[in-house]
Order: C-alpha cells, then sequence, then structure tokens
C-alpha cells in the first residue's frame, strides 16, 4: 500500500481546498519522493502533470476537480491509501513532435494525446502528408489535420469525427478537420511505428501552426510525429473505471 504521496492541485480554489483537506488527512512530500503522485484538477492539469513528472517512477492518480475528467477519478477524500492500493494501471506512451518553422528554427515538444496542425489565419491549410517516407496525400485543403494516440482519441480527435482507438491499439488516428478537398477525407489508421510528416504548402499565405496537447508553435513549414515507446507514463484508475472500460464506454453514450 502506497505510503508516501505527493499531492498536485492546478490553481482553481476547488482544487486547492481539496488539496489542503487531503494533505491534512495523509501527509505530503515531494514528487521526487512520493511512491505515487495524486493529481487535483481536470484533465488538462493531469496531461501538465504527467509531462511535469515524466522522469519520475511514481505513478499518477487524478482526482477530478475539473470539468470532464476523462484521466480524473472520482473525488472522495476517504480511505484513498486504499483506492490507490488497487487501483489499475495504464501505461501510456506520448507522440514525439519536430517543427520546422518558416524562419528555420527547429522546435521539439511531447504530446500524450496528439498533435495537431490548425490553420493560423483566415485562409484554408494546404498540407501534404507522407507517412514512413511515402507521399500519401498531394493535397489536403482542410482547418487543419492531427494524430492522436489511442489515450487521446476521445479528445479533439473524436471532436472532429476521428476514431476512438482501444488503449491496447498499435495504431494512430490521423484526422482531418473540416476538410475541404478531399471533401469527404477523414483520415486515417497508422501502424503505432509510423514517422507522419506534414508539408505546409504555401505557407506565407496560409500560415499554419502546430499544437501539441495545447502548446502552440506558430508559422510551421514542416512537422514530423512519431510514437515515443522510450517514455511511458504510468496512469492509475479505480477498479472497473480504468481508461480501457472509459474508451469503451464512451463509444455507447
Amino acid at each position: 500500500m502506497p505510503q508516501k504521496i505527493a499531492f498536485l492541485a492546478s490553481r482553481t480554489p476547488v482544487a486547492q481546498t481539496a488539496r489542503a483537506a487531503l494533505i491534512g488527512r495523509y501527509g505530503n512530500v515531494e514528487p521526487e519522493e512520493a511512491d505515487v503522485i495524486v493529481t487535483l484538477g481536470g484533465d488538462g492539469f493531469m496531461l501538465h502533470t504527467l509531462h511535469a513528472t515524466q522522469d519520475l517512477p511514481a505513478p499518477v492518480y487524478g482526482m477530478n476537480r475539473g470539468t470532464i475528467g476523462f484521466l480524473m477519478n472520482t473525488y472522495v477524500e476517504t480511505n484513498l491509501r486504499e483506492r490507490l492500493a488497487a487501483a489499475e494501471a495504464a501505461v501510456i506512451h506520448p507522440l514525439s513532435m519536430k517543427a520546422t518553422h518558416t524562419d528555420g528554427r527547429v522546435s521539439h515538444s511531447l504530446a500524450l494525446n496528439e498533435v495537431a496542425l490548425l490553420r493560423q489565419g483566415p485562409q484554408a491549410a494546404k498540407l501534404q502528408i507522407t507517412v514512413d517516407g511515402r507521399l500519401r496525400m498531394q493535397e489536403l485543403v482542410c482547418d487543419g489535420a492531427l494524430v492522436a494516440t489511442p489515450a487521446g482519441s476521445t479528445a479533439y480527435n473524436y471532436s472532429a469525427h476521428g476514431p476512438i482507438l482501444p488503449i491496447g491499439a498499435d495504431v494512430l488516428a490521423l484526422t482531418a478537420m473540416a476538410a475541404f478537398r478531399p471533401r469527404r477525407w477523414r483520415g486515417a489508421l497508422l501502424p503505432k511505428t509510423a514517422l507522419v510528416r506534414f508539408d505546409v504548402m504555401e505557407p506565407e499565405k496560409r500560415p499554419v501552426m502546430a499544437d501539441a496537447d495545447g502548446t502552440s508553435y506558430r508559422d510551421v513549414a514542416s512537422v514530423e510525429i512519431r510514437s515515443e515507446p522510450s517514455i511511458s507514463h504510468t496512469i492509475l484508475f479505480d477498479p472497473g473505471h480504468g481508461l480501457e472500460e472509459r474508451l469503451i464506454s464512451e463509444q455507447f453514450s
């Protein structure tokens, strides 16, 4: 049963109040010393916590003090140590992104949900798509396109009418947003090992930005995306409410 818990909370009053109550009941250590990290907030803060603690061995257990809370468990103050001891673990891997800007700068980032390319101005983006060095789409005219992990497939990807992927699926979802040409193209399922490259056509006239889990990089000329198996994140869920069950349930709601 985990003994040392680090409590992290978003800046919202409800999350800070919950953190104070839990520390008063269970104590608190720094994340580097913890057996488990408990994060209090919404899905955005969970993603922030996972990125911030990716070099630490402790798994992360979230309790919802935000809005949707897809990655979170129900907030209850009592019996926390017992819940942690019984929790189910889900291991996820992020995407790595390499973005080359129009001025030649190169930016790198990691994303647990998705990497998205989005039009930066009033005109639609024109994107060329290459997968593992093979040109797959000469011209996609759209508001944007994204590559999503199974864990992130119910987020931006799903709202763009992309598929929900089982957590254990060795695939990535490539989904278009408001595709104008080809008008009916909704995307593709790709092997998890695929290297996806987007090249921005007419970047001066039709500027595009890349977004990795909410962190934006403006004026990109090309973006390369691939799964990063060398980095693992362990998320804990209450029994019967694990990530795989949530992904299945979401498809019937």
